[in-house]
C-alpha cells in the first residue's frame, strides 16, 4: 500500500506500547486497518454529507488521533481551522504524524506550535465519544479476524 499521510515516512518508528489489537505495531499498520473501517458513521456529523470512500479521512481526526494515543502512547495536538476547530494528530517519540490528514488534500497544514488537545474536551461531546467508541470496537473486531 501507499501512503499519503502526513509523516508517513516515520510513522513506522512509532511502535505500539501494548497489544490491544492484534497486528496492530505501528502506525502504518493502524492506517491499514482503519482504512477498512472509517465510514460516514464515524465522520464528523457536520461533515457526514461530504463523506465519500475516496476521500475516507474526512471528519475522523480526533477519534482517530486519540486512538492512535490509546496504543502508541504520546501526545494529541490541534491545529485551528476556520469556524474554529481543531484538526487532530499525533506526536509520538519525536514522530509527528497524521493518519487523516488526507482530507485536506494539497493543502499544507502547519504541524508546529499548536495546542496540546485533550479527551475531556473533545468527548464533552456525547456524539463524538460514541464515534470514538464505535471505531474502537470496530477496529477490535477487524484485528481478532
Amino acid at each position: 500500500m501507499s501512503y499519503r499521510f502526513y509523516g508517513w515516512e516515520t510513522a513506522g518508528k512509532a511502535k505500539a506500547e501494548n497489544d490491544i489489537y492484534k497486528g496492530i505495531e505501528t502506525p502504518l499498520q493502524l492506517y491499514d486497518a482503519l482504512s477498512h473501517i472509517w465510514c460516514e458513521y464515524t465522520c464528523a456529523p457536520r461533515l457526514r454529507n461530504e463523506w465519500t470512500p475516496e476521500n475516507m479521512t474526512l471528519g475522523q481526526c480526533s477519534i482517530t488521533a486519540f486512538l492512535v494515543q490509546d496504543i502508541f502512547g504520546g501526545e494529541v495536538y490541534g491545529i485551528l481551522r476556520p469556524g474554529g476547530n481543531y484538526h487532530c494528530y499525533n506526536v509520538v517519540d519525536g514522530v509527528k504524524f497524521d493518519l487523516t490528514s488526507e482530507q485536506f488534500g494539497d493543502e499544507k497544514l502547519v504541524y508546529e506550535n499548536n495546542p496540546e488537545q485533550t479527551r475531556e474536551v473533545h468527548f464533552a461531546k456525547e456524539e463524538k465519544r460514541l464515534r470514538y467508541e464505535y471505531l474502537k470496537e470496530e477496529l477490535r473486531k477487524y484485528t481478532a479476524e
